[in-house]
């Protein structure tokens, strides 16, 4: 991702730049009105795009949270330092944990997510830049690791939070469906198939992205 944020908020430069590169560069204009909001399991799990140290305050008062979840990952840009110095100043865990919204889940970072939620202080808050890819994908996961259904799971990946199935990102509901064929239906847990049948080059193979879903929205919806 393009920044122009070089990393300093000590001062007042520095900061004006980092809200600059987060509103204009990030598009967290858009997300001053519009939090993509959904809980995953009320009082235990929440999601929603990129949160302002604003809204991130308001959230912590209202639900309670305790630990911020980034599936990002660690970038250069005034949103994620803006939102890491919210969370640490109110209190919460902050964890980095980079997700794919367009190839194929990787095994082990599922498995450090898996770790991530048995152990986090709850509430948590998961997001990635949107909402709609990576936290569908966090929100899914988490209702397999609860012991729900593939198709509970698909339910996280919808139009509702911004998701096209029909684009790359799709990838992520063949990923759920991938398991719901080879795994669910033999009544084998999600984690044993994860750990023991999960392919990521056949799911990658298998995939094929429509095109002009995919322009819409990588380019249009200007989706991670």
């Amino acid at each position: 991702m393009n920044s122009i944020f070089r990393g300093d908020l000590s001062t007042l430069k520095g900061r004006a730049v980092a809200w600059v590169d987060s509103l204009f560069i990030d598009h967290a204009l858009f997300r001053l009105v519009w939090s993509n909001w959904a809980a995953v399991k009320p009082g235990r799990l929440y999601r929603c795009n990129h949160p302002t140290p604003m809204r991130l305050a308001r959230a912590q008062r209202r639900f309670g949270l305790t630990t911020l979840i980034n599936l990002r990952g660690a970038t250069q840009s005034g949103s994620y330092a803006l939102s890491k110095e919210a969370a640490l100043r109110l209190g919460l865990d902050f964890h980095d944990m980079s997700l794919e919204s367009r190839g194929a889940p990787h095994k082990d970072r599922i498995l450090r997510l898996f770790d991530i939620y048995a152990s986090m202080r709850g509430p948590g808050l998961i997001h990635c830049k949107s909402g709609a890819d990576r936290a569908g994908l966090a929100a899914g996961l988490f209702v397999l690791f609860e012991g729900g259904t593939a198709a509970a799971a698909l339910r996280q990946l919808s139009l509702r939070y911004g998701h096209i199935r029909q684009a790359k990102t799709g990838i992520l509901d063949a990923f759920f469906l991938h398991y719901q064929r080879q795994g669910e239906a033999t009544g084998k847990s999600f984690l044993d198939w994860l750990r023991d049948d999960y392919d990521e080059a056949a799911l990658k193979r298998d995939f094929h992205a429509n095109g002009l879903a995919s322009f819409i929205n990588d380019w249009v919806l200007a989706h991670e």
